[in-house]
């Protein structure tokens, strides 16, 4: 197993990075490795939730779905990913700062068959991937708020 582990501060409210990242049907606003998300269960989002996804790596594109396995709005939000390399198993956490957000994520990576092999490039890679890809949600939220009309 692999593990990737990180957080950072983002400037928006805690419920509203929550939601949007509980969405997963707009990670492809902010990760550009995301090419659709599209959610597979009926009903508001929750534990139990599935959607699909596909991302795109090394030019190529995967599948996979994910599962929400909790979701403790607005702090924790935790997820199982199965796509044919690897299953992932982590949460988010959410915990209200000064001026905003701060956003955790930990996560482990059980690449299988032949790609367990290259576990110690996978969790480097990964950390490096889930860096990029929580800094593109950080930008993409206080954008969002740069661009709200000031309250008079």
């Amino acid at each position: 197993m692999a593990p990737i582990e990180g957080e950072l501060v983002i400037h928006r409210p805690v419920h509203e990075v929550f939601d949007f990242v509980a969405d997963e049907r707009n990670e492809p606003r902010y990760n550009p490795r995301i090419r659709r998300a599209e959610k597979l269960s009926p009903g508001p989002i929750g534990p139990g939730t599935r959607f699909r996804a596909e991302a795109v790596t090394l030019g190529r594109t995967t599948g996979m779905t994910i599962q929400y396995t909790a979701y403790e709005r607005p702090g924790r939000l935790a997820s199982s990913i199965h796509m044919p390399a690897a299953d992932i198993v982590g949460t988010l956490r959410f915990d209200p700062v000064p001026n905003g957000t701060r956003m955790g994520w930990s996560w482990q990576v059980k690449p299988r068959g032949l790609y367990r092999l290259l576990t110690p490039v996978i969790a480097r890679v990964g950390r490096r991937q889930e860096q990029e890809n929580w800094g593109g949600l950080k930008r993409f939220l206080e954008a969002r708020e740069q661009l709200a009309p000031e309250a008079s």
